[in-house]
């Protein structure tokens, strides 16, 4: 049973269509997954101006959509794919007012990359914090000018405006969304199944201006596996380095290349969003959480969890934790009550 306001998703495509943010929006949304897991099937609709009026995109396949414009009406999400940048005059207009509508009545506008200059168009963006694809960031300022652009983060969360930056920074707000209205059960249970990570925190870089080094992937990406399995361990710098047969000073440097972040906060924020499972899914004590996610004391715990999700855990707690048979009672090691969302 959906229990946030994420009941029913619209997603609007036009011509020039890009089919990755179009894919992803409708990966994280679009599909069933309640045959197989918890996570309940959304009403999911895709609409164009006109039902049944193929719509071209970017590699010269079409999509057909389903419904016209009056499928966003009631609809509580309107995830906006990115589709080619033309002058604000040649969006739909039609699109437009329907976007302004959804706005009116408090839907929740989802952006992926260029997305974000057709909510522009519509007049949603001024005044607002938002961001798109670092390479299009400029444009979008020039375009709107009371706009609050951060070219640099993977989304900004403004409420009921969530804004991506470029292609897979969409699974990220996507995931966000999901997270944030249905909680941290819901959200791993798809990334997990999409095979991607369950949270990359928004203010993470989008991208790094000097070249990427060349590195051997499959060593970070053992690496992080060996971290995120681990969250319970310490770790150093040293050790990681040596794990991935590299020096500390060149590890160091690849790691935040490859990550925009160091290995120290990349496993704080992980400890962290184990730790959000864990007050939401367990009645585990504070002190219990602190000790399974690698935290070396409650106090050190308390103090990494509110600088990273702005209240303290036991606030967290109170407005998050589930109220059902999925957490298990106190006496069941803590470890055994994870399992049961993050299996």
């Amino acid at each position: 049973m959906i229990t946030g306001m994420l009941h029913s998703v619209t997603l609007p495509v036009i011509d020039g269509l890009a089919v990755f943010e179009f894919g992803l929006l409708s990966e994280v949304f679009g599909l069933d997954r309640s045959v197989y897991s918890d996570v309940p099937a959304f009403d999911f609709r895709i609409c164009g101006v006109e039902a049944g009026r193929a719509v071209s995109t970017q590699v010269g396949a079409q999509v057909i959509p389903a419904y016209g414009l009056e499928a966003m009406e009631h609809a509580d999400v309107i995830a906006v794919p990115a589709a080619r940048v033309r002058p604000a005059e040649e969006y739909p207009p039609e699109l437009l007012d329907a976007l302004r509508r959804a706005a009116d009545r408090g839907a929740i506008l989802l952006s992926a990359c260029s997305g974000a200059f057709v909510l522009g168009a519509a007049g949603l963006l001024d005044g607002r914090p938002c961001t798109t694809h670092w390479r299009y960031a400029g444009e979008l300022q020039r375009r709107y000018p009371t706009a609050r652009i951060d070219p640099d983060v993977l989304f900004v969360d403004d409420g009921d405006l969530i804004t991506s930056a470029g292609t897979a920074a969409g699974i990220d707000a996507s995931l966000h969304l999901v997270r944030r209205e249905l909680g941290s059960a819901v959200a791993n249970v798809i990334a997990r199944n999409m095979v991607v990570p369950p949270q990359r925190d928004g203010g993470q870089r989008q991208y790094i201006e000097r070249p990427v080094p060349q590195t051997d992937s499959d060593a970070l990406g053992d690496v992080l596996a060996h971290m995120g399995g681990r969250l319970a361990e310490q770790h150093t710098v040293t050790s990681l380095a040596r794990l991935a047969h590299m020096s500390t000073r060149t590890f160091a440097r690849r790691f935040v290349a490859e990550t925009g972040v160091t290995p120290m906060q990349w496993l704080t924020a992980q400890r962290v969003l184990q730790a959000r499972l864990a007050l939401e899914t367990t009645d585990a004590s504070i002190e219990e959480v602190a000790a399974s996610c690698g935290f070396g004391s409650a106090t050190l715990f308390r103090h990494h969890f509110t600088r990273e999700v702005g209240i303290a855990p036991s606030a967290y707690r109170r407005t998050f934790a589930c109220q059902d048979e999925g957490a298990r009672p106190a006496g069941a090691p803590l470890d055994e009550r994870l399992s049961v969302v993050v299996s």
